[in-house]
């Protein structure tokens, strides 16, 4: 038993691990540039709260003042995304829910920065500078909605975006009013996952390439994770009952969504991309895949 649990630990951990180098300039560029800032603006996915939360920004941001923005809060379930405000707000952190692609928690976002940067304006008053915005840094993983957000923001298009990793290669500065003026910066993964759950729900939500993989496995995993928090998902989408394996889960899914290879057969990598699709356009309902 021992040695199975190792097996499929070292398994993830070779399937679920993509760092491209583009990322170790990412980095780069953000040490370089923290210093320009009043405040770190970090972007998690509200459906884990937790693993899209890079390690490696908590050594990079130099003691700046963060706020967490808890993106896509309308793709998790409500009630689970009320418990991580409150879970992140009992470590001293600033939270606030948003939703990039409607523009919810916009205004809330706008006051809380004025409220986190008061001391400092006030300094800034004192020595007879006024009229200054304050700057923000935009971090977060790829995919997690930072262009989304920033575009949202803005009220118009300042950055390409894309529901793939990787969209935004450099940096570039946004001046969305008199008070405010922010950096965004690429999507950082971290080169080793030391939770490999990590890695497999950063995998779910699109924060790897697709492409490096396996997507069966994949939808596997998922289903896994699916008939433990969230069992009735499967029946009120597709109409079908949980098998012994995911294998065979997703074989029901196959049949139901009439996914059909050469020969009559069953072609299990279509049902896959129709699960994941579905899961991340929250067409299985509003999940949140981890618990504070």
């Amino acid at each position: 038993m021992m040695a199975e649990a190792e097996e499929k630990e070292k398994k993830n951990q070779n399937s679920y691990h993509w760092y491209p180098g583009h990322m170790t300039k990412a980095v780069r560029m953000m040490q370089e540039n923290i210093g320009l800032v009043d405040l770190v603006l970090e972007l998690a996915d509200a459906r884990i709260p937790q693993s899209s939360r890079n390690p490696d920004i908590e050594r990079l941001d130099a003691g700046k003042s963060r706020i967490i923005l808890l993106n896509k809060a309308d793709l998790a379930d409500p009630e689970y995304n009320r418990q991580w405000t409150a879970f992140f707000r009992g470590k001293g952190f600033y939270v606030l829910e948003s939703n990039a692609k409607t523009g919810a928690g916009r205004k809330e976002l706008n006051d809380l920065v004025q409220e986190v940067c008061r001391e400092k304006l006030a300094r800034d008053r004192k020595r007879g500078i006024v009229n200054r915005p304050v700057r923000a840094m935009v971090v977060g993983i790829p995919n997690v909605g930072k262009s989304t957000f920033i575009n949202s923001l803005a009220g118009k298009a300042c950055t390409k975006t894309g529901n793939k990793p990787g969209v935004t290669k450099g940096k570039q500065w946004i001046r969305l009013n008199r008070s405010l003026e922010l950096l965004d910066t690429p999507g950082i993964l971290w080169p080793k996952f030391e939770d490999a759950d990590a890695g497999m729900k950063l995998a779910f939500i699109g924060s790897m390439n697709d492409e490096v993989i396996p997507v069966e496995e994949m939808a596997c995993d998922l289903l896994a994770v699916l008939r433990e928090f969230y069992p009735e998902s499967l029946r009120e989408r597709y109409r079908v009952e949980w098998g012994d394996s995911g294998a065979e889960t997703l074989e029901g899914i196959a049949r139901s969504r009439g996914c059909l290879a050469r020969g009559e057969s069953l072609d299990l990598r279509k049902a896959s991309g129709i699960l994941l699709d579905d899961f991340r356009a929250g067409r299985l309902g509003k999940m949140t895949l981890e618990r504070p």
